[in-house]
């Protein structure tokens, strides 16, 4: 999933190349921000490598 947001690619083809649906891929990477403590996608990238979950 992370690999996915840090792509940079559009929700619509990263929840294709997961094989799940725009909207519960939208919906999972908000979940992933606030359980990272933040409103953007690039801090969430920042904090993800801080933690060292890349």
């Amino acid at each position: 999933m992370l690999d996915a947001l840090l792509s940079g690619v559009t929700d619509e083809t990263a929840a294709a190349r997961l094989g799940m649906s725009a909207r519960t891929y939208s919906r999972r990477v908000g979940d992933l921000m606030a359980a990272l403590g933040t409103t953007s996608r690039f801090r969430a990238g920042a904090e993800a490598a801080r933690r060292g979950w890349l």
